[in-house]
């Protein structure tokens, strides 16, 4: 679960909030981070309380129309998810090869993540667990090495962290902040998780285990996600201290000096610099030597290779949950890293580094665009006492979880918008509008059975609307969603 904090979207994320906006997002990322933990919490609750994970509550609870449309939209976040993946493992092999294995080699070399999860799936998940655990510490000592390296001002690191304010910030730094935020919380993870803990025994005829199991998976998610956020904050904390206010020129003869690769990269102009994976990890090779070069570029791989069976893992149980489909790993991984690999090896192929970032940026467009449909099924099903039973959110998590899929939801729609703003035909802003009539139509309508759920209204067997929701009408309401008819009065 913790594996999708750190995917390659992310630590583009961080390098960018740094290189940007110097220590003044840190606190951003930290309240990111709680809202995640918060929501990972809902989602492991589900899979404890009920022994069925999100995927599958959706297609218990709501009609068929909406199901398949709610599959849709999480399959394409993790395609997003995969194609990221991709991007960053060939980054990654291109700088470790210093340059001799081109962007679309690495694409290429992507598809043997195929073979690797298979083998590791084999010998179970306690196995494949340890291996992503093997894979977070090759991430916290590569990029840790990188911060003791950079050794950034630890007074400005700590206030950026705490003080949740941006002195002198403008629109660059505020849509930057909106990208932390977007990247942070993934949408296919809340399907993960709540699945992932079935893996677990748990008497649920007893409800003091239950309780138990919900304390002990919460503590496991938050240490898994503090080790999270400190990985996300040395890479932040580096590109802080080592790029932030630098112009090109500085770099090209920086690099010029030390016989960095790419100098066409760096023109000699007085322009901010602009940085991205690729070219973050050329800077760090020029200024703190190749050691420090290579040792970005096996993080950036290990972030990679481990995003990718997350991926695999999300699209598992999202389509057995929705379709009741049961495919093979080896079919589904083959799937889906098709569909990844053929838009971005053509881009590897006949475009450059620049255009791949550009990718990139519009993939984490693509996933907040989904972010709703995962946030307002798990705080639905989770208020619901017909579902949970006395582990129903109580008023204080309504309240909170509503205002946080509103914030979260919100500043995702903003990211969104200032992208599809930047855009400079006619006919997409018109294909853009058509889409967002439509997709804002069906978050309504989840949100409006999410109201439901909160008992900010309900509906009775007559389908008129009523205030204040009961137990009983709640089950009137799960009834109704899956298309079964009323219950019982």
């Amino acid at each position: 679960m913790s594996i999708a904090y750190l995917d390659p979207g992310n630590i583009e994320s961080d390098l960018q909030s740094g290189a940007k906006a110097e220590f003044k997002l840190l606190w951003v990322l930290l309240v990111s981070t709680v809202i995640g933990l918060l929501l990972q919490r809902l989602a492991a609750r589900l899979g404890v309380v009920t022994a069925m994970h999100l995927a599958e509550m959706c297609n218990r609870q709501y009609r068929a129309v909406p199901r398949i449309i709610l599959w849709l939209m999480v399959e394409l976040a993790i395609i997003g998810s995969d194609m990221q993946e991709v991007i960053g493992c060939a980054i990654a092999f291109s700088l470790l090869s210093a340059g001799r294995i081109p962007l679309w080699g690495g694409v290429l070399i992507t598809i043997i993540d195929t073979f690797v999860f298979l083998f590791l799936d084999k010998y179970g998940l306690r196995k494949l667990e340890a291996f992503f655990g093997f894979l977070i510490t090759i991430m916290a000592i590569t990029f840790g090495y990188e911060y003791v390296t950079v050794r950034p001002d630890q007074g400005k690191l700590l206030t950026g962290m705490f003080v949740p304010y941006c002195q002198g910030c403008g629109p660059v730094q505020l849509q930057q902040a909106v990208g932390v935020v977007g990247a942070v919380i993934m949408p296919h993870n809340i399907y993960l998780h709540s699945a992932l803990v079935k893996s677990r025994e748990i008497d649920r005829s007893c409800k003091e285990k239950v309780k138990e199991a919900n304390k002990y998976f919460f503590i496991e998610s938050a240490i898994a996600l503090f080790l999270s956020f400190l990985i996300n904050v040395f890479v932040v904390a580096v590109f802080a201290e080592a790029i932030f206010g630098r112009r090109n020129s500085e770099v090209n003869e920086i690099c010029n000096q030390t016989g960095g690769l790419h100098m066409d990269l760096f023109p000699q102009n007085n322009e901010t610099l602009q940085v991205d994976i690729y070219k973050g990890g050329l800077v760090l090779g020029c200024f703190f030597g190749p050691a420090a070069l290579y040792i970005w570029a096996v993080g950036i791989l290990a972030a990679g290779q481990s995003s990718t069976m997350t991926g695999t893992y999300s699209g598992q149980f999202v389509m057995e949950g929705f379709l009741n489909l049961r495919w093979s790993r080896f079919a589904r991984v083959l799937l889906t890293r098709s569909i990844a690999i053929t838009p971005t090896l053509l881009v590897a192929i006949f475009q450059d580094v620049q255009h791949l970032t550009g990718m990139n940026d519009f993939l984490n467009v693509l996933q907040s665009m989904q972010l709703p449909f995962a946030l307002i099924p798990i705080l639905t099903f989770t208020s619901l006492p017909s579902v949970m039973g006395e582990f129903a959110n109580g008023l204080v998590w309504k309240i909170g979880g509503g205002v946080v899929v509103l914030v979260v939801c919100a500043i995702n729609m903003y990211f969104v918008v200032v992208y599809v703003s930047a855009l400079d035909s006619v006919w997409l802003y018109v294909l853009a509008a058509f889409l967002s009539v439509a997709y804002l139509g069906f978050v309504g309508y989840l949100a409006w059975l999410c109201l439901i759920a909160l008992g900010v209204s309900c509906v009775d067997i007559s389908g008129r609307v009523c205030w204040g929701l009961g137990r009983h009408t709640e089950t009137h309401l799960l009834n109704d969603m899956d298309g079964s008819g009323p219950a019982e009065r």
